[in-house]
């Protein structure tokens, strides 16, 4: 469905559902470089078991318009202001990546407005090596072949990563392509990067966050690695949160590679009380 937001048309997959206000809402927001699509099995399935979704694609994302987000904070705003133009007034909030980093930000804004916090392949500081920074700005097709090894566990996933028949990384690498032709403008790619490499407010955010935290991470993750998501592990134990960590033997593509082991511990944590 379409919703206005901040005077721009902005796009949300409800995974095959009508949105209900009366039903409990989980926003899911991709990484750098992807969309909505990203989310297809895990919101599909919690759409067609009591939950609304919203599975966004950002700011001058594919089928979003307005300005691509230049910073963690900005896309957060827009997250708060997402909430608003769907009068959702409580919601789960699920990332990816650089989507985890946008999660966390808006919930440690949203306070009791965010009833359970979902970072899958996180990382803080989430920093991008300078070869991929100037690989995404000068030769965005080379820096998204490198980004798909380095994100997957294995370039030849098994058929149940997606179906028979599905090659994960060529349609990652498609997908890729897709996203960074659909705005003209600004390169979405390199300015994605920037954000991730540039947010410094992690840990503060963190322990600003009122709600549950689960943390789904992949064990062979060399984009964000497991223990480079300690930090934040630590910051939500540490600040008294309830915490719960997935760990997946898989790379950075958690939702495709891994994606009934993602949706069930989604699943199972969305079920769990928010207080």
């Amino acid at each position: 469905m379409y919703l206005d937001v901040n005077g721009h048309k902005t796009y949300c997959y409800t995974g095959g559902k009508p949105f209900e206000a009366a039903k409990p809402t989980a926003v899911f927001i991709h990484g750098v470089l992807h969309d909505h699509s990203v989310w297809i099995l895990q919101t599909r399935y919690l759409a067609h078991h009591g939950w609304n979704v919203l599975a966004v694609d950002l700011p001058g994302h594919c089928k979003s318009e307005g300005e691509a987000p230049a910073s963690v904070e900005e896309a957060a705003g827009f997250v708060a202001a997402l909430l608003d133009a769907a009068s959702v007034k409580r919601a789960a909030l699920v990332g990816h990546s650089w989507g985890s980093l946008i999660a966390l930000e808006a919930a440690a804004r949203l306070k009791e407005r965010v009833s359970h916090l979902v970072l899958v392949g996180t990382a803080f500081p989430m920093k991008v090596s300078q070869a991929l920074l100037d690989a995404s700005l000068n030769e965005p097709m080379r820096a998204l072949a490198m980004v798909n090894v380095f994100s997957r566990s294995t370039l030849a996933a098994p058929p149940s990563a997606l179906g028979p028949g599905t090659w994960v990384y060529g349609a990652n690498m498609a997908l890729g392509r897709r996203v960074l032709a659909s705005n003209t403008k600004v390169n979405v790619f390199h300015r994605g990067f920037k954000a991730c490499d540039s947010y410094a407010n992690g840990e503060t955010a963190m322990a600003q966050v009122s709600c549950p935290v689960l943390f789904v991470l992949g064990a062979q993750d060399q984009m964000t690695t497991p223990k480079a998501a300690q930090a934040l592990v630590n910051k939500a134990r540490d600040s008294g949160k309830k915490v719960s960590v997935a760990s997946l033997p898989v790379g950075h593509h958690q939702m495709n590679e891994t994606p009934e082991a993602t949706l069930f511990a989604i699943r199972d944590f969305l079920q769990t009380p928010s207080a």
